[in-house]
């Protein structure tokens, strides 16, 4: 089974209340979790979470390598086989819809990266992602709104699969994503909640990583300035490297990642709403236990 939902809403004690359930075991669909040493920063399971029931893909990769999603695809593929080959339950959790279905199976990878066109994208956004972003807006403009522009890897994909392919991504991307069989049969859960109890969750969230030591645990990775271009695009990474690097005060650090927090759930949100055959649950007000009760009686 699947279990997705916005950020900040409690996801991963609700798989783990499941697993417990069900006797099974979580695989984590998330582009962040799976690497190591920065655990606050990417929303890993806790201590005791990790120790109730056991987790896959999570602290896995070293933070200086690059990372991408057909490499995530294998390494989930060998643990939900795994899993399966046990007769355990596996649940896939996350909030990443391409992750997802990578995990799931069945998903093309798109065309080949062109190295020496990409090198080349990169040198342009290292100046500003202005004139990119207005090419990408230009060539494919539904993909330009549906992509977060600012994220300089993602805008340097895009357009590069664009020009590779001289047609436009977002038709395919739109009927390939969840269209079409997977790998493995599964029932998709999704979590809801109203906007406004996802954005105070989201900024307490970021409220309790400031708490709970997410300077000391960035800065002096952030200060080897030898992190993948993958990583750096977690949220408050840049942020409170900014901070560190005293370019800005830690409460500017702290509002900036609570609004890239907010446009993130709003992309997910937007993802969730197109999805086929989802189990919508409500998640407010809930528990986690309680949420957990009630996926587990669907499925048994």
């Amino acid at each position: 089974m699947a279990l997705i939902g916005p950020t900040a809403l409690g996801k991963t004690e609700i798989a783990v209340c499941l697993a417990e359930r069900l006797g099974g075991e979580i695989v984590s669909a998330d582009s962040m979790q799976v690497y190591a040493g920065l655990p606050l920063l990417t929303n890993q399971p806790s201590a005791p979470q990790m120790a109730r029931v056991t987790h896959h893909l999570v602290g896995d990769v070293s933070p200086t390598s690059e990372f991408s999603v057909a490499e995530y695809a294998k390494l989930a593929h060998a643990a939900l086989d795994d899993i399966r080959r046990r007769e355990r339950w596996a649940i896939l959790e996350g909030g990443s819809g391409l992750y997802v279905r990578a995990a799931l199976g069945g998903l093309s990878f798109g065309t080949p990266p062109d190295r020496e066109l990409r090198r080349a994208l990169e040198a342009q956004v290292a100046g500003g992602a202005q004139q990119l972003t207005a090419r990408l807006q230009s060539f494919d403009p539904e993909t330009a709104e549906r992509i977060d522009v600012a994220n300089p890897r993602r805008l340097v994909r895009a357009l590069e699969i664009v020009l590779t392919q001289g047609a436009p991504l977002s038709a395919a991307q739109r009927d390939g994503l969840w269209g079409g069989d997977t790998r493995y049969p599964h029932v998709l859960f999704a979590l809801e909640a109203e906007r406004e109890e996802l954005r105070r969750c989201s900024e307490e969230r970021v409220d309790l990583m400031l708490a709970g030591g997410l300077v000391d645990e960035v800065r002096p990775l952030w200060q080897t300035g030898r992190l993948s271009r993958t990583l750096a695009q977690a949220i408050g990474l840049r942020e409170i490297g900014a901070y560190v690097d005293g370019v800005s005060s830690l409460d500017e650090a702290v509002a900036a990642m609570k609004t890239r927090t907010r446009r993130y759930v709003t992309r997910q949100l937007t993802w969730m709403r197109k999805l086929p055959d989802a189990v919508r649950i409500a998640a407010g007000g809930r528990s986690p236990a309680d949420i957990a009760a009630d996926i587990a009686r669907r499925l048994i």
